[in-house]
């Protein structure tokens, strides 16, 4: 098959790694820059250019796109969907996942575990806010932050005040979140394609630092889920429309409360610790699905 990999950077570990593996199993792979492409809307016809060449030859799209590109990177993705070229991650379920406040609503109407959270439009109560997610220590964390930026642990009522009306004063959307203390700096991520959990990892945050993110020195060990957090993770994945995703959870007394749904997981830190070949899980998914598609259109063509 022809498969092009959505991505703005050729020599990131994950998009060299997609690259390495599709080959290996025989595929033709190309490194697409969604932010180059143009998109050619036309009645039944459209069609998306690339440097000059029309990309009208690709039967799946593995799309790796970064969060501060999210409404053109979903705008390339739903073009190769008109196109009915199949797609790793579809249009609608990034765009989903990306809003963070819309992700916390679908999971806690699909009755998922969730660290309480408060979202307001610029409330002058902030002691009321603070009070009603269990008080100091609280999460604040920026609607648009990525990769453990933007996220706050004000340890105290007087701290968090002033970090609320920090974000405030320059109209930035916040979140605030009840802080979950026996997580202890740790989170869960489990990595899920086509409805399994293909690899987990427990991400430890450094000290004198309470977020777990491997960006911001965090370290990972491979870790075995129980049931309920399998179940969590893959009910997650399927709430949010995502055929791959990595699921973020701490643990708590509680059980597991989902923190996050990413649309783009990373590779590097869940191979490694896991020492699994989740590229190759993919590029199977993809196999399974867009293989089956492709036998459909060339016999269409014939």
């Amino acid at each position: 098959m022809n498969i092009a990999i959505l991505s703005r950077d050729s020599k990131l570990y994950s998009t060299q790694r997609l690259k390495e593996t599709g080959e290996k199993r025989g595929h033709k792979v190309e490194i697409i820059d969604h932010m180059k492409c143009v998109l050619v809307i036309e009645k039944k016809n459209p069609m998306v250019w690339y440097n000059g060449r029309r990309l009208d030859y690709f039967d799946a799209i593995i799309p790796r796109i970064g969060a501060s590109v999210t409404f053109y990177g979903a705008a390339v993705v739903r073009q190769f969907e008109m196109m009915k070229v199949f797609t790793a991650v579809e249009s609608q379920a990034l765009i989903r996942s990306r809003d963070k406040l819309r992700s916390l609503q679908i999971l806690s109407r699909a009755g998922l575990g969730l660290p309480k959270t408060i979202f307001m439009d610029y409330s002058r109560d902030t002691e009321g806010v603070i009070e009603a997610v269990g008080g100091a220590p609280v999460v604040i964390k920026l609607l648009e932050g990525t990769q453990g930026l933007g996220v706050v642990l004000a340890e105290n009522k007087k701290a968090a005040q002033s970090v609320i009306e920090a974000f405030h004063g320059v109209k930035a959307r916040i979140i605030v979140q009840e802080f979950i203390k026996e997580a202890k700096g740790a989170d869960l991520r489990a990595f899920v394609v086509n409805g399994e959990v293909v690899g987990a990892m427990k991400r430890q945050a450094r000290d004198g630092e309470f977020r777990s993110n491997l960006h911001r020195g965090g370290h990972a060990e491979v870790v075995k889920l129980n049931r309920q957090e399998k179940h969590a993770a893959v009910e997650a994945a399927k709430k949010m429309g995502l055929a791959v995703a990595g699921v973020d959870m701490l643990p708590s007394k509680r059980g597991p409360l989902i923190i996050e749904v990413n649309s783009s997981p990373g590779l590097e830190g869940i191979e490694h610790a896991t020492k699994v070949d989740i590229a190759g899980k993919i590029f199977q998914y993809i196999e399974e699905h867009a293989g089956t598609k492709k036998i459909q259109k060339d016999k269409v063509n014939a």
